[in-house]
């Protein structure tokens, strides 16, 4: 079965840090970009972050960058999102994707889809 299954989400307070991790399983995670997005409420949904199939190439969103820091670990088959100095306004569901297609690393992730983590930051 495909799937992406994200982890690590919680509440905290701003300023603190907190690591999301997405588990791969049911394709060769290692051939295919990494993304991570978010939706907040009442919001559309928000790029955060993309790094292609090596973990060579990283883009950021401009409200994260500088802040988070996208990795993988082709080995394990997982993704993660480091994400530093929260503000209340990353308060949102957090999804991780998956895309084969070449330059979908920087953004446009169409393939597979976690379910998300809820991520809350208190002021």
């Amino acid at each position: 079965q495909v799937q992406l299954v994200e982890s690590g989400g919680g509440l905290v307070q701003a300023g603190d840090s907190l690591r999301l991790s997405c588990s791969a399983s049911g394709f060769l995670f290692s051939v295919h970009a990494l993304g991570w997005f978010r939706r907040a409420p009442g919001k559309e949904r928000e790029f955060v972050a993309g790094l292609d199939w090596s973990g060579n190439k990283a883009v950021y969103g401009d409200s994260v960058r500088g802040r988070f820091t996208i990795s993988r670990d082709n080995h394990k088959n997982e993704g993660y999102l480091q994400m530093d100095s929260l503000k209340p306004e990353d308060t949102a569901v957090y999804y991780c994707a998956a895309d084969r297609s070449s330059g979908a690393w920087v953004g446009m992730f169409n393939e597979i889809w976690g379910q998300g983590t809820q991520v809350t930051v208190s002021s």
